[in-house]
This record gives structure tokens, sequence and C-alpha cells, in this order.
């Protein structure tokens, strides 16, 4: 029986080389940056010089713009116009919101590269976040997908600092990507190998590209990289699409939400996807997958059992205490 390959970077192992002094299995290591847009232009351009910053320098940005009437458009033609030619490409987004866009840039199959990664508009990349990241998926063997995701560091809409996301330090794995995402999409970096698994499954309705992501690689039996050193500065704003979930005011709306039902709407919706996909999940997993989608049907004692003998797990206290209050209510 295969089972889920999971691993969490810690500071104590060693140090991760840059990947200019690696070898890769794909040569060269071409990184392409999946670019999502929509109305950034107060933001973008730090972003870009950001990624200009890298020091992993073998890169393509591919920016999806979802319609933008701000300014946008016109920021990524001049830095297009202004960077060496390839650089950067520019394509109209679906108008179908930001799951949708950063979709539309995974399933493209024009573009090709080694190594994709998740990028938002607003952010701040540290030089050395493409490195770190392709160290660790370096060191999965090329042909099993591999995905790595990491820590962030909170900042306000000025850049100043604020807090560290969560740090998570249960193991990842698809018992968990059922009911939760580790990583931020803006995180997010990937082999080939998990990339046309994602690719393999084909389009489906999820609602977020990167908890899809996390669950379909976790469940498929790939590798999911948690690195507690944050690579970002996530900043935080009045028109974040999904703002940071660490204070108390997030984790208020969370308990609104869980109230409401859209916890279990998220798990209906995400149950159905995978169980579209089924047939790249491991055994293991998809009796994990059948057994959490039955459980959380059926009456109160069944319920409870079910759910525990599923084996699901957020990965701190509170949020397993959110999990035992949404399996008694039927909010699950």
């Amino acid at each position: 029986m295969s089972v889920a390959q999971t691993e969490i970077v810690s500071d104590s192992l060693r140090p991760l080389t840059s990947p200019s002094s690696r070898s890769f299995k794909y040569s060269p290591a071409h990184v392409a940056i999946l670019l999502g847009t929509h109305c950034g232009a107060n933001f973008l351009a730090e972003q870009l010089d950001s990624i200009a910053g890298q020091s992993c320098k073998n890169v393509r940005i591919w920016a999806s713009d979802d319609d933008s009437d701000d300014g946008t458009q016109d920021l990524l033609a001049q830095y297009q116009s202004s960077w060496e030619e390839g650089r950067i490409t520019i394509l109209p987004g679906p108008k179908q919101g930001f799951v949708a866009n950063f979709l539309s840039l995974l399933y493209n199959p024009n573009i090709q590269a080694s190594y994709f990664a998740f990028c938002d508009q607003d952010d701040l990349w540290e030089t050395d976040k493409l490195t770190k990241a392709l160290a660790a998926l370096n060191d999965v063997t090329h042909d099993i997908p591999a995905l790595y995701c990491s820590r962030t560091k909170i900042v306000d809409e000025k850049g100043r600092p604020l807090e560290l996301s969560p740090l998570f330090q249960k193991s990842p794995g698809f018992s968990n990507a059922l009911v939760q995402n580790v990583g931020g999409g803006n995180t997010m970096v990937m082999n080939k190998a998990a990339r046309d698994l994602l690719c393999k499954a084909g389009i489906k309705d999820v609602v977020s590209h990167d908890w899809w992501c996390y669950q379909l690689i976790s469940g498929a039996g790939g590798t999911v990289i948690y690195d507690p050193r944050p690579s970002i500065l996530y900043r935080q704003h009045a028109n974040n699409h999904v703002g940071s979930n660490s204070s108390w005011l997030a984790r208020l709306k969370r308990i609104r939400l869980l109230l409401q039902g859209r916890f279990r709407v998220w798990n209906t919706v995400n149950i159905k996807a995978l169980t579209e996909a089924e047939d790249l999940l491991t055994d293991e997993n998809r009796h994990t997958l059948k057994a959490f989608g039955l459980a959380r049907e059926r009456c109160l004692a069944p319920r409870i059992w079910g759910i525990w003998q599923s084996g699901i797990y957020r990965q701190t206290l509170l949020g397993n205490l959110g999990l035992i209050a949404a399996t008694l209510l039927k909010k699950l």
C-alpha cells in the first residue's frame, strides 16, 4: 500500500545550497512564475522588483491579468519592455475570480518548465525564496510529485512587520489536507511531476487553487514539504482576497463561518473534486476520502465514530477543537 510521503524541513537540517551548485534532473533549472493579477498596481512594482532580485535567476514570469482597470496592465507592459525579451509573458485572465485565474496558468499547456511557483501581486519575496524551495525539491526523485510551501512574515500595507504566520509542527499529509491547507499559494513551488499530476486530474471546481494542490499531491502519494523558515513578506491590506488567518479576529471569523455552514460547503466541493480524481489517489487515501465523506453525512454517534476513524486532523489544538465542534454540529 502506497503511503503519502511528507516532510517538514527543520532549521537543524544541513544548509540548503544554491541551485546553481547542485545538479538538477532538468537542465536548465527553469522556474515558471505563475502571477495572477487584478487591479494590483499599488504593490505590483515592488513584487516584480523582488522577483528580479532573486538569487535564482533562471525564471520566467507568466502574468494572467483579470481585466484590471487601474494601470496594472500598463505596469506589466513597462516591465516587459524594460526586461530582456521573453522574461514576462502577459495573458488575458478568465475573469472568473482569483482561483480560476491561477488555475488558468497552472493548466496552460504553453507554459513549460522544471518548476512552477504561484505568485501573488502584492507580496514581497526574500532573495532566497526560490533558492530554498528548489534546493528542497531537488532532494525528491524527479518523477515523484513534490510540493514546497513555507511559513510567511506578515506585514502591513507599507511592508512593516506585524507577526509570523502560525508555525505548524505536525507532518503534512492527506488526512490534514482534507480539512486544512498548511501552505499559502504565495509560498508554493512544485516540480514538473506535481504539475503534470494536476493537469492529469483536469479542471475541477475547487475552493482554492493552493488547497487543491495540497490535497491532490498529498492524496496521490506525493511529497509535501513544509518549511518553517519564512521566505515571503505577506502584505495585509484592504483588498486582500484571502488575508492572514493568525489574528484573533480571523479566528473568530472562522468560527462564524463554521457555524454558518461555510466549512461544510467547502468540504462538499473539495470532496466532489477529489472523488472525480480518485483514480489518482493511493488506495489508503481513497479509503480515507470515502470514510470522511460517509461519516459527515451520518447521525451523531456514527458521525463521531466515523470522523475519528477517518484520521483527519488539523495542525493546532484550537483547530482540532473546531473539528470536534463541527462534527457535533454537523457542520463538517
